[in-house]
């Protein structure tokens, strides 16, 4: 039997949290998102974004506001500039100097689509929020009678992977009562191969508090797999599909994904409609803004529902009310899921939610 281990990256959670806890100050903090990857010729796209946002941002603030905000700038060029590296594909840093020179840099390996400089009284957390909803941590599962390769997903990069190898058994063309023994000898193999195995899963997920499980087997392990896994590892499982063993790891990646995605967009639609039945039969359920902001101030928000926005095409109301939907609901150790179907919230403004309790 062999195993190895190797791990990269840090939970998204925990670094929203720790964004999500910032006391709100009366100075500016910078919220800057870049997608930190190079275009053709090699040279960083988001340079002509960030110079035009320096300028025009700029000359909006005075006094000691506007010493703040140079202050900032000239920290977050210099931090790109000498501690960004190459395998860097976005970036979100926040920043206030008036507030004891606050800075939080998160480096992604994950592309973000655009480029944004918000300033506020808190940081902007909706754009990082949904990357996370949009990447979810997860376990991916490969698996045969002897071997077994399991992966753990996290913003669309392998964030950890191990491997259990055991004994591979052969065909035999004996008969008889000897047949019928090395075939007990080679179930007794396999058996013991997948009981390892859901030992490694079991401990995988606890330790990365993993809620998703992608499992591809061949039809020899996959009862095997069902028969040995326990409920609580059963319950998380969101698909099994057909991949060889060997499949290449980009591969694993895109095939899980869809199916995570895939099982997304029918959780969004029973969620949705469990939210608005329960508000509509006045149980556990608010939908609108105002119910919801007022269920997240009160600590009542088990999972907030809010409609995936397009933050170019919206006003600056607009996107500060977004954010504190969603720095609520992080504060809260709400669960944060995006719809990415409009239509479903349309209706009630955008955004609902489940409840833990009532009032």
């Amino acid at each position: 039997m062999q195993k190895m281990t190797t791990a990269l990256a840090t939970p998204l959670r925990e670094q929203l949290d720790r964004l999500a806890a910032f006391e709100p100050v009366d100075a500016p903090v910078l919220s800057l998102y870049l997608d930190m990857r190079a275009d053709e010729q090699g040279q960083h796209r988001y340079d002509t974004f960030l110079r035009r946002a320096w300028l025009e941002r700029g000359r909006s603030l005075k006094g000691d506001a506007r010493k703040s905000f140079d202050r900032d700038a000239e920290r977050i060029n210099a931090y790109l500039a000498n501690e960004v590296p190459r395998s860097v594909n976005g970036l979100a840093v926040f920043a206030c100097a008036a507030a004891d020179n606050y800075f939080e840099a998160v480096q992604l390996e994950t592309s973000l689509d655009h480029n944004w400089l918000f300033i506020g009284p808190v940081p902007h957390l909706y754009p990082l929020a949904r990357l996370n909803d949009q990447y979810p941590r997860y376990a991916a599962l490969l698996l045969d009678t002897n071997s077994a390769r399991l992966f753990v997903f996290h913003l669309g990069r392998r964030h950890s992977t191990e491997q259990v190898n055991n004994v591979k058994t052969k065909r035999t063309s004996i008969g008889g009562s000897a047949q019928a023994r090395f075939q007990r000898h080679v179930e007794n193999f396999h058996l013991h191969h997948i009981k390892e195995v859901v030992e490694v899963l079991d401990r995988v997920v606890r330790d990365e508090v993993i809620n998703q499980i992608v499992v591809a087997c061949d039809e020899v392990a996959k009862p095997l797999l069902m028969e040995q896994l326990p409920k609580h590892l059963a319950e998380k499982i969101v698909d099994v599909l057909k991949l060889d063993i060997k499949t290449p790891e980009q591969r694993v990646l895109s095939e899980t994904m869809d199916a995570l995605r895939e099982k997304d967009a029918e959780t969004d639609a029973s969620q949705v409609e469990a939210m608005l039945g329960a508000w509509r039969g006045n149980g556990l359920g608010v939908a609108g803004p105002e119910d919801t902001l007022k269920a997240l101030e009160m600590g009542q928000v088990e999972e907030l529902l809010i409609a995936s926005q397009n933050l170019e095409q919206m006003d600056p109301k607009a996107v500060t009310q977004v954010n504190e939907f969603v720095t609520k609901a992080q504060q809260s150790a709400a669960r944060i899921r995006f719809i990415e179907d409009p239509d479903l919230l349309a209706d009630v403004g955008g955004v609902g939610a489940l409840l833990r309790f009532k009032i």
